[in-house]
């Protein structure tokens, strides 16, 4: 997790869409003061340093992904990746994500090896 949260240090301000259950990564991200928002369609507890706003990607709020620099999705399942690439192009963000297992980028992505798996940045 550390080299994941290293790379994505590098953005100021971040969106993780469908945070689940574990808010770690953004939690860790606000550690080092990035602004984070995590979203997810259900309500999710996320520590004080991280905001939290339901929303669904598929149909999402354009409003909560205007001035954010990276989009991310961990686990991402290949249903998501499209709409989560299509959120962040309409941010003018960067799009990251990861897979879950043997689940294949189906978007246009780069992919860039780490320590714990592959970290997917979508090309525009």
């Amino acid at each position: 997790m550390a080299t994941l949260v290293d790379r994505l240090a590098r953005y100021d301000e971040l969106i993780e869409v469908g945070v689940g259950d574990c808010p770690d990564v953004a939690a860790a991200l606000a550690e080092r003061g990035c602004r984070v928002t995590a979203t997810d369609l259900r309500e999710r507890p996320v520590p004080a340093t991280v905001r939290f706003v339901r929303d669904d990607v598929t149909d999402p709020d354009p409003s909560l992904y205007a001035g954010a620099d990276a989009v991310y999705a961990l686990n991402c399942p290949p249903e998501l990746q499209g709409p989560l690439a299509d959120a962040a192009e309409t941010a003018g963000a960067d799009c990251l994500f990861t897979t879950l297992g043997a689940d294949p980028a189906v978007v246009e992505a780069t992919p860039e090896t780490l320590p714990a798996g592959t970290l997917f940045g979508v090309t525009t």
